[in-house]
C-alpha cells in the first residue's frame, strides 16, 4: 500500500484537485447562468462530481479510505435524487408546459 501510495506525488494532486476545482466551477456557472430546469439539475451533478473527485484525492494522498467510502454514498444519494427530479420535473412540465425556472417560481396549490 505504501509504493501505491508513494507514486501518488504531489503534481497529480494538484492535477485532481484543479479538475475538480474545474468541474465545480462548470457547474456553478451552469447552474446560475441557465433556466432550463433539466440543464440545472445536471449542473447540480457535476458539482457533486467536482467535490466527489477532490474528497477521493484527499483521501488518496492521506492513505485514508474514508474519502472513497463517502463518495460512494454521495453517488448512491445522488443517483437517488436524480430519479426524484427527474419525476417532478415531468410533473411539473405537464403542469405548466415549459422547463423554464421562471415559470415555475409562481407555482400555487390548485
Amino acid at each position: 500500500m505504501t509504493e501505491l501510495l508513494a507514486t501518488y506525488d504531489a503534481s497529480s494532486v494538484n492535477a485532481a484537485l484543479l479538475t475538480s476545482s474545474v468541474l465545480f466551477g462548470i457547474g456553478l456557472v451552469g447552474f446560475l447562468s441557465r433556466r432550463n430546469m433539466i440543464v440545472m439539475f445536471l449542473c447540480t451533478e457535476l458539482m457533486f462530481q467536482g467535490a466527489a473527485l477532490a474528497m477521493i484525492a484527499f483521501g488518496r494522498v492521506h492513505g485514508n479510505p474514508d474519502g472513497q467510502t463517502f463518495v460512494i454514498f454521495i453517488l448512491t444519494i445522488a443517483a437517488a435524487e436524480a430519479a426524484l427530479a427527474l419525476g417532478l420535473v415531468v410533473l411539473l412540465y405537464r403542469r405548466r408546459e415549459t422547463l423554464d425556472s421562471e415559470a415555475w417560481s409562481e407555482l400555487k396549490e390548485c
